[in-house]
């Protein structure tokens, strides 16, 4: 008897914690918006992007964004059932009061969800209508390369590094400052690298040049190419 009661009470105490677990799960996510899975397994991108790195990235600096700007939505009824584009190009529309934690964390979440969709591939160079774009508005692959890792490597402090896409597939370089995305403009990415320190500072710590040039062995074309096909038919969101 006694031993039924305390393996009864085991239980219950185990049931207790999984539910506990389950409600603080649920409260990190509550809200509309939620971490994306990586696509690929945290080791895909070794080893030019470390397992650790990905794994803190995604699951701890990406889902604070989540997290924050869920918080931040709380309250905003009609705001929180934006797509996240609709809701980056009306920042101005957003109250004061929740305005730069919106921009900070949106752009987190934006940014961040479009880097992993161009993540974990091979490398190589493009093919097709992304190589002839790149070829046509930014120089060739080559010149891309050098111009895009030399703005990677000149954003002053934390930021990004961009190609931008429009209707009409024309493609454009630009960088922004911390989690600010041209989704801000209404412009649509085609992709972009991350040049926070948490992106790559375990394994190149304060070497930033030497992340840029590595990270193109992980860029996946098939999937940037699909991401230029949705921009042409205007149904790439972030």
């Amino acid at each position: 008897m006694h031993a039924r009661l305390h393996r009864r009470s085991v239980l219950t105490g185990f049931a207790a914690l999984a539910l506990a677990g389950s409600a603080r799960g649920a409260a990190a996510q509550a809200g509309p918006y939620s971490l994306p899975p990586l696509p690929y397994a945290a080791d895909a991108n070794e080893p030019h992007i470390d397992a650790r790195t990905m794994e803190i990235h995604h699951g701890k600096h990406h889902q604070a964004y989540v997290t924050n700007l869920n918080a931040a939505l709380k309250d905003q009824g009609e705001l929180a059932k934006l797509p996240l584009e609709q809701l980056l190009a009306g920042l101005d529309k957003v109250p004061e009061s929740v305005r730069t934690a919106i921009r900070n964390n949106g752009g987190g979440h934006a940014n961040h969800s479009m880097f992993w969709q161009v993540m974990g591939g091979k490398g190589g160079e493009p093919a097709g209508e992304v190589a002839a774009a790149i070829e046509r508005d930014l120089g060739g692959f080559a010149k891309l390369k050098t111009d895009f890792n030399g703005a990677g490597a000149r954003v002053f402090g934390s930021g990004w590094v961009f190609v931008t896409v429009d209707r009409d597939g024309k493609l454009a370089l630009t960088a922004r400052p911390n989690q600010d995305t041209p989704l801000m403009e209404g412009k649509r990415v085609l992709f972009g690298n991350d040049v926070w320190e948490h992106a790559y500072y375990l394994k190149y710590q304060n070497r930033r040049p030497d992340y840029l040039a590595a990270w193109w062995n992980v860029v996946d074309w098939s999937r940037i190419a699909e991401r230029y096909a949705a921009a042409k038919a205007g149904t790439l969101t972030i």
